[in-house]
């Protein structure tokens, strides 16, 4: 008979370990009521030995944002394959995921609030760093929305529609968590329709957007979300 044997971590892993259980501490409750006891019984240590790879909360929830926020920033990433109305429907079904999994995470993240310990204060360099984060975010959002619509160098109508758009989904995100009274899915076809709807409206004044949206819908089927949209407004004009 063999006794197995705790591998010791190195110091990288115990570092994404604590990161890991920070960051699902953090996903649950609001940051501010999670203290480092609790994340040290959680990792199976001791709480000395958090302060050994972390100075402090702070740290390690700046540690725990960067994750979150790599992580969210992923789910922009699409294949380029199929109708566009499809693509940003998958997009917002895996947002809504990352919402749904991390809360309380996702708030603080958005809202910009660090945890601070019990007494203490938020340096200006944590909310530098915190908005940092989103804002990486939010780039990253739009680059991918961009290259879905296979531009490079976008007008700045288009800007104003993606960017937008982006913020958009920020703030429904956060309305649906405090109550979560609409069903999600609809929330996520909802903002796939408020896309178009903002490029459409754009497009009334602008020949250039026009002619995106012409090339964006023709590619469109008619059972897709752009297609159900055109529906949904015929039904309120007739």
């Amino acid at each position: 008979m063999t006794t197995g044997v705790r591998r010791r971590l190195g110091v990288e892993e115990r570092r994404q370990q604590l990161i890991g259980v920070a960051l699902e501490l953090f996903s649950r409750r609001s940051p501010d009521e999670v203290s480092i006891d609790e994340i040290a019984s959680a990792a199976g240590i001791s709480r000395p030995l958090v302060y050994h790879y972390f100075p402090g909360k702070l740290s390690l929830y700046e540690a725990a944002l960067q994750r979150a926020a790599d992580d969210l920033a992923a789910r922009f990433v699409e294949p380029h394959e199929g109708p566009l109305g499809a693509r940003l429907l998958r997009v917002m079904g895996r947002y809504f995921d990352f919402v749904d999994e991390h809360g309380p995470g996702f708030s603080a993240l958005m809202r910009g609030g660090p945890a601070v310990p019990a007494g203490g204060t938020c340096s200006m360099s944590t909310v530098s760093t915190t908005n940092a984060l989103i804002d990486s975010v939010r780039q990253a959002a739009y680059v991918q929305v961009l290259s879905h619509l296979g531009v490079t160098d976008p007008p700045a109508r288009l800007e104003l529609v993606v960017r937008s758009w982006i913020s958009l989904a920020e703030s429904t995100a956060l309305i649906w968590l405090d109550g979560r009274r609409i069903p999600r899915a609809e929330l996520e076809s909802q903002l796939v329709h408020d896309f178009a709807a903002l490029a459409s409206v754009s497009a009334a004044y602008d020949e250039e957007m026009g002619a995106l949206l012409r090339r964006v819908f023709k590619e469109e089927p008619a059972d897709g979300p752009f297609a159900d949209l055109a529906g949904r407004l015929l039904t309120l004009a007739s």
